[in-house]
């Protein structure tokens, strides 16, 4: 569910195993491997948790960061947590 009241997404595992698998093989493309770190820019929907779930699948460490906070402080955490990649 998302933020808005109504705003809902239905999805089966297998769907769900799919757009993971689909990610995942697109981050190791892009040279994402086991230990390295991935930073998410993504409101609250589906592909917020497929992201995730794709760093996971292939051993990668994700930092989730928010809108709510400044570009200067946006900024600061990302390079902090020392990311290869930006998802957003």
């Amino acid at each position: 569910e998302g933020n808005e009241p109504g705003d809902s997404t239905k999805i089966t595992y297998r769907e769900l195993l799919h757009k993971v698998c689909q990610l995942a093989n697109v981050l190791r493309s892009q040279g994402v491997k086991k230990g390295d770190r991935v930073s998410i820019y993504l409101p609250m929907i589906l592909e917020l948790v497929i992201a995730m779930l794709a760093c996971a699948r292939i051993g990668a460490l994700h930092c989730v960061v928010f809108a709510g906070f400044s570009a200067d402080s946006l900024c600061e955490r990302i390079l902090d947590c020392g990311s290869s990649l930006l998802i957003t």
